[in-house]
């Protein structure tokens, strides 16, 4: 079965399908969409990619009573950012449904405006374990109504230390509802969950999600105090359109970063310790690609769907195999090449080796070469991003900043990248050497007939 239309799914459901040209079912889909459609709790494990979101999605939305004005569907997730991700996806198969109500309810977020957003239930929430156990127990959140419960990235949530608030919100909840379990490992740990949450759940493993002989696996020997400059050798030659820089540790993102910038790339860090404005921009930045190198925690870049990725880097050896090959797995997607390096130190030699034990072959590597300096090189970002205070709420949609721009402005459609409009914020990606004539045009000119402060970011 390889047709969604073979499905029993709602005729709302197949035409938002096609209205987003799904080609077919991914092979998580073509396992658990059956039996998600007949009620079945199901435990997968699936990595990001693998269609696992729309699996859990259709699912959901098929049991929704858009009539019944009740919490009916909760998916938790491990960050903020995967939060949103899925919040979207849940939307855009959702367009052909009327009234459906979807709350994001994640920490690091004002509790006020969620208060208010609950006065009157919504249809689905997607939120982190933290704010979804807090709204529960102050009772502006009401579980009784819950008929499906997604945990989307167990293993993760658990890596994050949610155990006791996973275990308390299934105890604030109506007692008979599905359960949808979905992890990229299957860890005792994760079994435990299930065993303690879940009925009779169905089993399924999807474990290749990608090509192998797309992804070109290299371990580069470099002892941390010259990683920086093989780092930076590395990227001068490659000069990739895009690349993810994983350390296993916060602090390291800041300074690996900075340091990158200091030497003229377009670097930035992301961890847990932004504040979500500044997260969102960061995201915004990299996907727009106004910035090439994003340095980031395992954690931070969890559920992140990075398309057209060429690159990416282990500054530090992952900690375990499964992070390892959760890393490699964000490039070399949709048939595209990758190249995954490892810098590894003589300390870190013990983790590589239980990495090559995984894959059952050894990687291939390569040793330092000398570094003769490490001259400051010039290799920004192709664009730049401006940010526009105005938003969704100002009734703001892409298509307007677009029409400002080639309009007034006088900017070619081809110079202008990626536009994302935020609730009180937009932000468009302009060709670097025709970002400060935008700047003055937009601020000269009007957006919908109306006047917005416009900035650079960065």
């Amino acid at each position: 079965m390889n047709d969604f239309k073979q499905l029993p799914l709602l005729p709302a459901l197949l035409a938002a399908i096609e209205g987003l040209g799904y080609p077919s079912l991914t092979a998580i889909q073509r396992e658990a969409l059956p039996h998600i459609l007949e009620g079945r709790d199901v435990i997968a494990q699936a990595r990001t990619g693998s269609g696992k979101t729309a699996a859990f999605a259709l699912g959901l939305l098929q049991r929704i009573d858009v009539s019944q004005i009740r919490l009916q569907a909760l998916v938790l997730c491990p960050t903020r950012e995967l939060a949103d991700q899925v919040a979207k996806a849940i939307r855009r198969l959702a367009v052909n449904i009327p009234n459906v109500k979807l709350l994001t309810l994640c920490g690091g977020m004002p509790l006020g405006p969620q208060l208010a957003s609950l006065e009157h239930d919504p249809h689905i929430v997607v939120g982190t374990p933290g704010r979804v156990q807090e709204h529960l127990k102050r009772g502006s959140l009401h579980g009784g109504g819950i008929k499906v419960f997604v945990l989307d990235e167990a293993d993760r949530m658990l890596d994050m230390g949610f155990e006791e608030a996973m275990d308390d919100i299934v105890k604030r909840i109506a007692k008979h509802h599905q359960t949808l379990l979905f992890s990229a490992t299957y860890p005792e740990a994760i079994r435990a969950v299930s065993a303690r949450m879940q009925h009779d759940p169905v089993e399924i493993s999807v474990e290749e999600l990608h090509d192998e002989t797309s992804i070109e696996q290299r371990v580069v020997e470099a002892e941390p105090p010259v990683k920086l400059d093989v780092l930076s050798r590395i990227l001068a030659q490659a000069k990739p359109e895009a690349v993810l820089v994983f350390c296993n540790m916060r602090k390291d993102t800041e300074s690996v970063a900075a340091e990158l910038d200091r030497r003229g790339f377009s670097a930035l860090a992301l961890h847990g310790d932004l504040e979500q404005r500044d997260r969102d921009e960061v995201l915004v930045r990299f996907a727009n690609r106004s910035c090439t190198i994003l340095v980031a925690t395992d954690v931070a870049a969890r559920g992140l769907d990075i398309a057209d990725l060429p690159m990416v880097v282990s500054y530090d050896v992952a900690h375990d195999p499964d992070t390892h090959t959760h890393r490699v797995g964000r490039t070399g997607r949709a048939g595209a090449r990758g190249l995954t390096i490892v810098l590894a130190g003589s300390r870190e030699l013990n983790k590589l080796r239980a990495i090559e034990e995984r894959l059952g072959a050894p990687l291939a590597r390569y040793p330092t070469k000398p570094v003769a300096d490490a001259r400051k090189v010039l290799n920004l970002a192709p664009m730049k991003t401006l940010v526009i205070d105005g938003g969704r709420k100002d009734k703001m949609r892409p298509g307007d900043i677009l029409g400002a721009l080639t309009g007034d402005a006088g900017l070619d459609g081809k110079d202008i990248g990626k536009i994302d409009v935020y609730a009180t914020r937009a932000y468009v990606a302009i060709r670097r050497d025709l970002a400060n004539k935008a700047l003055e045009r937009l601020r000269a000119g009007k957006i919908k007939g109306r006047n917005f402060r416009v900035r650079p970011l960065g």
